[in-house]
């Protein structure tokens, strides 16, 4: 129900009030950052004290300036006659922010302006229904646009007031539907606006463990997840925020899509990232067949691994020799093997174990070489003490066919040195992998160099974890650091005390407090020691042992078993929201079954909900793709679309040799009626690169692939790219080859047909024979064509 110009007149005030109090939070913050960067000087009690205050100050200015859009947002007219106005953080009015639950039990006496949409009393705007009012008597949605209200609906709740109406259905149907009906922007927005009740009970959700969402296309799945991670945040801040939230996205076209959500709703202490994201250092850009990621994410590739690492812990047949200073020295196996076992017995990770292996097989040659040179040779007497012995057995540690020796029975490895060796010899991968196939092995074997795939960083993980690192040369050159800076502090304070006056009594200059009084060379040195201002998520996201307070999945259906063991190692305390659907695995190392990948780490300790509405993809679409999800598997259930578009989908059929002049023109007829609207063309992925550069050099602004920069209204990608994104309208080139160039085709057909919010076109060249399931889907669904036309 739209309301009269008057009641838009007094929201416009009251509104225009809370941002003139968001102006003086922010000024008042500002302020106190700028007078704690200010500060210098202290100790170091002082100095981190200063470091926590800026992060907090820049935290808490973050927030405020990520609300100046949409502040403002619904309000609750209670039959109690309380009124209480909506929206994405809370203002008190008096003092402080209460953007977040601790600032607000500080505060607890003061009436709030605005509340947070995720405290427990802004929870009726989602629940209430005319037949559960949960003491709601009106419900209104505001719209704002630069601080202007630009719209309000008003929904009454109270039944006696409505005349015996009753509204079971959407809540806030006016505001979603318009939500739902907009045009896409390529960058996902906020839905605080139109959570609906099933959606926030998940995302309200107190349960301590992994949670699972599963739920269909549009369903609304990622929206819940990140508003879980903001309503997390908001409950559990001083633990959350310290550890960060993690997002893992399917690519990063999805991560940009998703990039704005969490900031508009104030929160900053979130790592968004792909699984190939997860190792600092290495950037996973290298294309390989889905076959060879399959074999990459098996469990089974830890042992692979494990096994590799012990391989490199290497002892000789009979023995190995040594040239040192003309003589030639050797170790016998038995001697090896001792070394090897010592290590070992240690229990520590590769490399950290290794100073051990050098220390004994030095040893051995050292005293070899001083039996040699140093006996005399009438009558075998030993010439040199233990000091001189140990003195030759660090110097052998400058040699290099010494370190050649000890590189060969114990390397210094790093988890590249490891996977580079492993792959690029058939040799090393059957000795790993006896287990696998001939195939198995030859997917893995590869040319050194090239980079690393995303299927890698696991195992690049897995072998960091068993490798280890040796600190001991990083502590003796951070020492080193330190001693140079109390060095030069003392030097400092040196040139001080001599500057003091010299025509002072004995009796008067030891009344006289000197620098040396107030503070010392090692308190000077660390004064002037660089701070670390980098925000939580940035110190997470340069530090793979970091580990997370949460972890939230989208798409999570695409993972591989080697990446659940990395995330499970993320998060020793398994707190995780995981959402996706085995629908629409098209991964061959992703997953049919979440107690297959979960089982393992928290079996009995996750706990499924589904999502079952669908918000996104229209009935007239949602018809198409649930003719092919039957065909995927009969006991899957499409989610029931919440509204229809009147708009049916269109197909056309062409020959081979005109598809790539006849897309163009269909792409370039739909593109001119684009207004503020985007439409995606997915291919197969074969014909990605052609397909995309022929319709981008016939049609303007348009982007193919994963393009990095800002969205463009026409968009060309491969079913992956696509995951997790959504478009206005939807054009499916080769539907039939997008099922045949991979074991889970109908999975990724299905995927490409619920893209669309509006409308769906699909261009081939042949018929469609099974198991594709498009024959009959396009003659009763999709054949629309009007004398070669196919709007």
């Amino acid at each position: 129900m739209l309301l009269s110009s008057e009641a838009l007149r007094a929201e416009q005030e009251y509104v225009s009030m809370l941002y003139g109090r968001l102006d003086e939070l922010r000024e008042h913050v500002t302020g106190r950052l700028a007078r704690v960067l200010a500060t210098s000087g202290g100790n170091a009690q002082a100095r981190v004290e200063k470091d926590a205050a800026h992060a907090a100050y820049a935290e808490r200015l973050a927030r405020l300036n990520a609300a100046e859009h949409g502040l403002c947002f619904g309000r609750l007219d209670m039959l109690d006659g309380e009124c209480r106005h909506i929206g994405r953080m809370g203002l008190l009015s008096e003092t402080g922010d209460a953007g977040h639950a601790e600032d607000a039990e500080d505060a607890e006496d003061t009436a709030p302006l605005l509340i947070d949409w995720r405290a427990p009393a802004a929870r009726p705007f989602y629940l209430a229904t005319a037949v559960t009012s949960e003491g709601v008597r009106l419900r209104r949605h505001i719209k704002d646009r630069d601080r202007t209200v630009t719209e309000i609906h008003d929904e009454l709740l109270d039944l006696e007031s409505a005349a015996g109406a009753r509204h079971e259905g959407l809540a806030g149907e006016a505001t979603l539907l318009a939500a739902l009906n907009a045009g896409r922007t390529g960058r996902m927005t906020d839905i605080v606006q139109t959570i609906q009740a099933e959606q926030d009970r998940i995302i309200r959700s107190e349960h301590t463990g992994v949670l699972v969402v599963q739920g269909g296309p549009g369903t609304g799945k990622t929206a819940v997840a990140l508003h879980r991670a903001a309503y997390l945040l908001y409950t559990r801040r001083r633990q959350l925020a310290r550890r960060v939230v993690l997002v893992v996205g399917p690519n990063t076209t999805f991560l940009r899509y998703i990039g704005n959500v969490l900031p508009a709703l104030g929160e900053t202490s979130v790592l968004l990232s792909t699984v190939g994201g997860l190792y600092p250092g290495v950037t996973a850009e290298r294309e390989e067949t889905p076959e060879t990621a399959e074999v990459k994410g098996r469990l089974a590739m830890a042992e692979v691994v494990a096994a590799a690492v012990r391989d490199r812990e290497w002892v000789p047949g009979d023995h190995l020799e040594v040239e040192y200073e003309g003589e030639t020295l050797r170790l016998d196996r038995r001697t090896c093997e001792r070394a090897r076992d010592l290590a070992r017995g240690s229990l520590s990770p590769h490399n950290p174990a290794r100073p051990l292996v050098v220390r004994e097989i030095s040893r051995v040659l050292a005293e070899q070489y001083a039996e040699r040179v140093g006996t005399d040779p009438f009558d075998g007497e030993r010439l040199l003490d233990d000091g001189q012995v140990e003195s030759i057995r660090r110097e052998m540690l400058t040699d290099e066919a010494v370190l050649a020796a000890l590189d060969e029975l114990w390397p210094d490895l790093t988890p590249q040195r490891l996977l580079t060796d492993l792959f690029g010899s058939s040799d090393r991968i059957a000795s790993a992998a006896p287990g696998f196939t001939p195939e198995d092995r030859a997917l893995l074997l590869r040319e050194p160099g090239g980079g690393w795939s995303p299927a890698d960083v696991p195992l690049l993980d897995e072998a960091a974890e068993l490798l280890g690192e040796d600190t001991r040369a990083e502590r003796i050159r951070q020492e080193y650091e330190r001693r140079e800076r109390v060095s030069y502090a003392q030097g400092v304070l040196d040139v001080a005390m001599g500057s003091r006056a010299t025509d002072l009594e004995d009796d008067q200059e030891a009344e006289i407090l000197t620098v040396n009084d107030l503070v010392d060379a090692d308190r000077l040195a660390e004064r002037h020691q660089e701070a670390d201002h980098r925000t939580s998520a940035e110190r997470a996201a340069a530090d793979r042992t970091w580990t997370f307070g949460h972890v939230i999945v989208d798409e999570a259906q695409e993972l591989s078993e080697m990446a659940w063991r990395l995330l499970m190692r993320r998060c020793p305390a398994k707190s995780m929201t995981v959402v996706g659907d085995t629908a629409q695995s098209g991964d061959l190392a992703g997953t049919l079954s979440w107690g297959r990948v979960l089982d393992p780490y928290v079996k009995g300790r996750w706990r499924l909900e589904n999502l079952t509405r669908n918000y996104r993809v229209p009935a007239e679409i949602m018809a198409v793709a649930t003719e092919v999800l039957a065909e995927i598997g009969a006991d899957l259930e499409a989610p029931v679309s919440v509204r229809e578009s009147g708009v049916e989908p269109w197909g056309l059929r062409v020959s081979p040799e005109e598809l790539a002049d006849r897309l163009i023109e269909v792409v370039a007829i739909e593109a001119a009626g684009l207004t503020d609207r985007r439409l995606a063309v997915i291919t197969p992925d074969s014909l990605l690169e052609p397909l995309g550069l022929a319709i981008a050099a016939g049609v303007p602004e348009v982007s193919v692939g994963e393009d990095p920069g800002a969205p463009s209204p026409v968009v060309v990608l491969n079913v992956r790219q696509a995951k997790g994104l959504e478009f206005d309208e939807v054009l499916v080139v080769e539907p039939g080859l997008i099922v045949a160039e991979s074991p889970r085709g109908l999975n990724n057909l299905y995927v490409a047909l619920t893209r669309a919010t509006r409308r769906l076109g699909v261009l081939h060249t042949a018929e469609l024979t099974p198991p594709s399931a498009m024959p009959r889907v396009l003659d009763a669904r999709l054949d629309r064509q009007r004398n070669g036309k196919w709007r």
